[in-house]
């Protein structure tokens, strides 16, 4: 393990509270010590009050902020006097010990406290550390962890057996702490969950977590129990395989039980491939956790050839029949699907949160790879993982969610989304909360947003390969597709009928018409599955309805456009897709109107720009943002009964009119 510690860093970190910060910080950074704001730290503060008291206050993380980038606000600051009197108690409700914990903060707007409070309370030392190390956590679970633990840290850690975390895992370590712990106690391990470590200054205590998660990862590494490096040799990757369609209907499968829209995340690198085709992956699958904190319910399942909807119906069945017997809110379907052809398939509301999944499983693997190496693995007992995963703590996160965005769960393609209407559209879907891939022939889309939830494709339109490629990319990145928006076009210099040549017109119809054809025939098997039934929105034109002289290709590239929208609209109606045009113009804030040409036809028509950019009914200026606004409100519940709709958004044009 690499000891991050760093004077002149630490230096800039001021005050007990800064430097708890500093070494937070050092540990989040280590995926294999904390991951997804797991592990807790916290320091004990003495300080007056308003009216002149001096108290001592635990300032613990505080619930949803995450080690590797938390802050001071981020520490709950909890009495520490009130906090010994509760462990002192013989018992406390996990609810009644979250309300004490609340009722005892010293700032209000402070997150809400860690449930491991009291536990970091009674530990008698200034900083307190706790990680969930996968090094640690391989150990422990395995049939003989206990005494492989006592083997690699000796009488340097007192040793916890496996309890929930809350109020009783407290009043426990309290107790065998003070049995147990003396001078060269450096350390405590929780068996399969996680491992503390303490001090008096924050780097002693980050110090002794470096020194104690290595002594594991160094006993690993003597029994040859580390993670394998998986070469594509090995485990080549067939990308030539078509799994767009397989892995649409597996989303539109778990969408249906869970009645809400998911994210499905595939993930086929040689360590997934190599860990779904194991011959033993039919037991350690379905094992457990690494850790109770990283409850994940998981399912293997050849999918390829096979029924899935009958698939997801057994599963949902068996998680039906647990509720009513247990009378808890459960989650119908699995998090993560292992196939050996797919590899791992992880499952969200949104793409952080299959994210967030995927990185759990991904240490989870390794952990169960090196207690497989060391002998077995062996998580927790069924019953424990169920207690965990349906502790009425766990069950008021679920209960407290809140109205997700509109577009929560949904996926989205949009053509020409590097700037203008197009990148309206991604930013209105991404307000929304979909998941967004944009396309464009620009290169700056691939890093147009720096988001999990947005996917920035270089594409030719005019290339079909290219565009079956991307819908195969789409749905491998996000599970499916449930929004088309068709915005990129061109459009060219003015040309008299009389002068165009036949290359202008081929080059207009190839990327106006012939481009958004190829990806409406390529999408519609995927439209077709989209939970909330598909939606596709075309970016028109005002010369639709009301050509202008010298714009005979794009006039007639966008009519045909029309005309195969209306057609579409027809064909499409049975499998619950709608399709609607908007016919904007005069939207001056795109890449084509620079101030110059803004200028120049401001003068031809004796206007001012501003006059110019206004010459319209309602005197306003149409932008790229209210096309964008419009042309997703169209795929919200809103326009649920609108297809084939041609709507002018131009402030109102006498010609059209």
């Amino acid at each position: 393990m690499k000891n991050l510690w760093n004077d002149r860093a630490a230096a800039k970190y001021q005050g007990d509270l800064g430097l708890r910060v500093y070494t937070s910080r050092l540990l989040g950074q280590d995926p294999s010590l904390v991951l997804h704001g797991g592990g807790n730290t916290s320091v004990k503060i003495r300080k007056k009050n308003l009216v002149g008291e001096e108290e001592d206050i635990l300032y613990v993380k505080g619930s949803g902020w995450d080690l590797a980038t938390i802050e001071e606000p981020g520490f709950s600051p909890v009495r520490m006097q009130h906090l010994l009197k509760l462990a002192q108690l013989s018992s406390l409700s996990d609810p009644e010990m979250v309300n004490e914990l609340k009722t005892q903060m010293t700032r209000a707007t402070a997150p809400s406290p860690s449930v491991e409070t009291i536990l970091h309370a009674i530990l008698p030392y200034k900083y307190v550390d706790h990680t969930h190390a996968d090094a640690v956590v391989t150990v422990t679970n395995t049939p003989d962890g206990l005494d492989r633990i006592k083997e690699i840290y000796g009488d340097t850690v007192v040793i916890i057996p496996y309890i929930m975390p809350g109020f009783d895992l407290a009043r426990v370590c309290a107790a065998k702490f003070v049995a147990e712990s003396h001078d060269k106690t450096i350390g405590m391990v929780l068996m399969n969950h996680g491992i503390f470590s303490f001090g008096n200054t924050a780097q002693e205590s980050y110090n002794r977590m470096i020194e104690l998660v290595g002594k594991a990862k160094t006993y690993l590494q003597e029994k040859n129990a580390l993670p394998s490096n998986f070469s594509s040799s090995s485990y080549p990757i067939n990308d030539n395989i078509i799994l767009g369609l397989t892995l649409a209907r597996l989303r539109y499968q778990l969408s249906k039980s869970a009645e809400f829209p998911v994210i499905l995340s595939n993930h086929r690198e040689p360590k997934y491939l190599a860990f779904a085709q194991r011959n033993d992956l039919p037991i350690i699958s379905q094992q457990g956790p690494a850790t109770p904190d990283h409850v994940i319910r998981t399912k293997r399942i050849p999918l390829l050839g096979q029924n899935i909807e009958s698939y997801i119906n057994d599963y949902q069945a068996y998680f039906q029949a647990y509720s009513s017997a247990n009378h808890v809110m459960l989650d119908p379907i699995p998090r993560v699907i292992i196939d050996p052809e797919l590899g791992i398939c992880t499952i969200g509301k949104t793409v952080k949160a299959a994210n967030i999944v995927a990185d759990i499983y991904d240490h989870t693997i390794d952990v169960i790879e090196g207690a497989t190496k060391l002998g077995k693995y062996q998580a927790l007992s069924p019953k424990d993982i169920f207690n965990m995963e349906y502790w009425d703590l766990e069950q008021a996160k679920l209960r407290q969610g809140g109205t997700p965005p509109i577009l929560t769960g949904e996926i989205a393609l949009v053509t020409g989304a590097a700037s203008g209407i197009g990148k309206a559209c991604v930013d209105s879907l991404l307000k929304r909360g979909a998941a967004v891939v944009g396309l464009d022939i620009n290169p700056a889309i691939e890093t147009l947003y720096n988001r999990p939830d947005f996917y920035g494709i270089i594409c030719d339109v005019t290339d079909e390969q290219a565009l079956v490629q991307v819908l195969e990319k789409t749905v491998r990145k996000f599970g499916g597709l449930d929004i088309l928006i068709l915005n990129a076009g061109i459009f060219p210099p003015g040309c008299s009928i009389a002068q165009l040549s036949r290359e202008t017109w081929h080059k207009v119809m190839a990327i106006n018409l012939d481009a958004n054809f190829i990806l409406m025939r390529e999408s519609h098997s995927f439209l077709k599955l989209a939970p909330k039934g598909g939606r596709v929105v075309v970016i028109g034109s005002k010369n639709v309805p009301a050509p202008g002289p010298g714009a005979a290709a794009y006039s007639a590239s966008k009519a045909a456009l029309n005309q195969l929208t209306r057609v579409a609209a027809l064909e499409w109606g049975k499998d619950k897709i709608r399709i609607n045009s908007l016919h904007p113009n005069g939207v001056f804030d795109t890449g084509i109107w620079t101030e110059e040409t803004l200028a120049n036809r401001a003068q031809n028509y004796g206007l001012t720009i501003e006059e110019y950019k206004t010459n319209n009914l309602l005197k306003v200026e149409v932008t790229s943002e209210s096309v964008g606004e419009l042309a997703v409100e169209l795929c919200t519940p809103l326009f649920a009964n609108t297809t084939a709709a041609q709507i002018p958004i131009d402030g109102g044009n006498e010609r059209v009119i």
